[in-house]
């Protein structure tokens, strides 16, 4: 993400949308606060010197980028046996209802505590606007008050809305409590191993429903992150953060990618090793 989002004001429970559903998937994008917000990057900083000297090369843009998401990853894991607080900004009754549940199924594998609470302070806090998209701060950067006042969301749900189906609740809100634990997106793992048809999906994600800039697809799709300090396990198909993509986005003839919408077994194991009971 090459800048900021500007701040949105604070929404009531957003309209239904229209019943017609877009053929283009709905997917998030990471909101990682830039460098200059973050007090970590001296330490992101020196992971990139490093990689240029095991790798005893420069790093092209494309790695520069890599390392520093990668980075992210290492160093915004939340401690084990964290208490998350939880707090809704805007919604409806039964959009709040549905998210609670779902979200609550990272607890049954992962040593991380979920509290909903009524009113402010709160580590994770929720909005539903419509038109921003779905995103989630990745990990504990959902701390730095710059990049995320005390007053706007650090996760966003801009389609999910009482009359969405309870497979779209589930497939969403797992997948952006798991960037709020600190999961990256498996189509941008190490070992993702599809191929993509760039020009393909640089004209699908520049139309509706996602609206992304070319930087942004690079970012959000075509991007992988470096293997470096990346705990990953293999290609998982089946896992929840990894988005159902039409087959006319691969060059390899493989078809689609499954849309999940629940934990599979990888994602229960890494989870697991990630917050040990």
């Amino acid at each position: 993400m090459a800048t900021k989002p500007a701040n949105k004001p604070k929404a009531a429970t957003p309209a239904a949308p229209a019943a017609s559903e877009p053929t283009c998937p709905r997917i998030c994008f990471e909101r990682i606060i830039p460098d200059e917000l973050d007090p970590e990057r001296p330490a992101r900083q020196a992971l990139r010197e490093y990689m240029v000297a095991s790798q005893k090369r420069a790093l092209n843009a494309n790695e520069v980028a890599h390392a520093a998401r990668m980075a992210v990853i290492k160093t915004k894991k939340w401690p084990a046996g964290t208490i998350l607080r939880c707090l809704f900004l805007d919604g409806s009754t039964t959009m709040k209802k549905k998210v609670r549940a779902y979200a609550h199924q990272w607890e049954k594998h992962a040593n991380i505590k979920l509290k909903f609470v009524t009113k402010a302070p709160a580590e994770i806090r929720i909005s539903f606007y419509a038109d921003a998209g779905s995103w989630s701060a990745v990990g504990r950067d959902a701390l730095n008050r710059s990049y995320f006042p005390l007053h706007q969301p650090t996760m966003n749900y801009g389609w999910l809305r009482d009359n969405t189906s309870d497979d779209e609740y589930s497939r969403v809100v797992l997948h952006e409590f798991g960037h709020a634990l600190g999961c990256i997106h498996e189509h941008q793992t190490p070992t993702f191993n599809r191929k993509w048809d760039t020009k393909a999906v640089m004209k699908y994600f520049q139309g509706p429903p996602n609206y992304w800039t070319e930087d942004s697809i690079k970012y959000n799709v075509l991007q992988k992150y470096s293997p470096t300090g990346i705990a990953a396990t293999a290609f998982d198909p089946k896992s929840i953060m990894l988005y159902a993509f039409d087959a006319i986005l691969f060059a390899d003839g493989k078809g689609p990618t499954n849309e999940n919408t629940k934990f599979s077994a990888d994602d229960i194991k890494m989870i697991g090793t990630m917050y040990p009971k």
